[in-house]
């Protein structure tokens, strides 16, 4: 028996997700979840990992479902169904960059919502035997890596994080998700207590990872400092196009010598 398809509803307004989720479980769809913010969406799919998602486009939050559902495409590969009420030139070209599988115009009727849905599934179980590795890891892998992770979009917000980092910076959600990555902490050197230049410019620029390994520390919004090795390095999409910048913190005991003399 195939299982059943998982499906992520994204959309700000409570009576139509609601509508939604009647509609999809009558057909026999299992809902995992409703958000209502694409920056929530990324992280929501990414703890889930949902066959489909339907977004809405207009949503509440700092960030619309087009850009989320770029990055859940880039990222991620998980498969995205529009839900819109707006249906103009430039929405559409800009839809078309976050490769959706459906676009479903609002009021919407049982049959084009099922139809849709249906549609979709089927198209990305062929189109994933085509798809490439993923441009950093299985959102699983990231989620669980006991390191600090955290993904940024090209200008430094921060995209997606993993629960190290949390940890590690002592720090809410809200306080870390779309927010600068230079809001929550800053890299000196240990040696001279100066702060470290921003590397982000750098590796945008020249498409190559920056790591610091030695005489490094990071130091946190909430005032905690620790010795660190931390690597930016440039994530790519299936066509080698930029599409953000991946942070791997590597916490790292005192130095031992170092610490005698103090």
């Amino acid at each position: 028996m195939a299982p059943i398809p998982r499906i992520l509803i994204v959309e700000d307004d409570e009576i139509i997700a609601h509508l939604i989720s009647v509609m999809l479980e009558k057909k026999g769809y299992s809902i995992v979840g409703k958000v209502t913010s694409g920056e929530e969406s990324i992280i929501r799919a990414a703890e889930l990992e949902p066959d489909l998602i339907l977004m809405d486009i207009n949503l509440a939050g700092i960030m619309d479902g087009v850009a989320a559902a770029g990055f859940l495409f880039q990222l991620f590969h998980l498969p995205v169904v529009f839900l819109t009420a707006l249906c103009d030139d430039q929405l559409l070209e800009r839809a078309k960059n976050a490769e959706p599988l459906g676009y479903i115009i609002k009021p919407f009727t049982d049959r084009d919502l099922s139809s849709n849905v249906e549609l979709a599934l089927h198209t990305h179980a062929m189109r994933k035997k085509y798809l490439k590795k993923f441009p950093v890891d299985e959102p699983g892998k990231i989620l669980a890596s006991p390191d600090p992770l955290l993904i940024t979009d090209t200008k430094g917000k921060i995209i997606i994080y993993n629960p190290s980092l949390l940890r590690f910076l002592e720090l809410t959600a809200d306080q870390v998700q779309m927010h600068h990555w230079h809001e929550v902490m800053m890299i000196i050197n240990d040696q001279t207590n100066e702060e470290v230049e921003n590397p982000v410019p750098e590796v945008i620029r020249q498409m190559l990872a920056v790591t610091y390994e030695t005489n490094t520390s990071v130091v946190t919004k909430s005032g905690k400092g620790g010795k660190a090795g931390i690597t930016f390095s440039p994530v790519r999409d299936d066509q080698q196009d930029l599409i953000g910048v991946s942070i791997h913190i590597r916490e790292k005991s005192p130095d031992p010598a170092r610490t005698a003399k103090k």
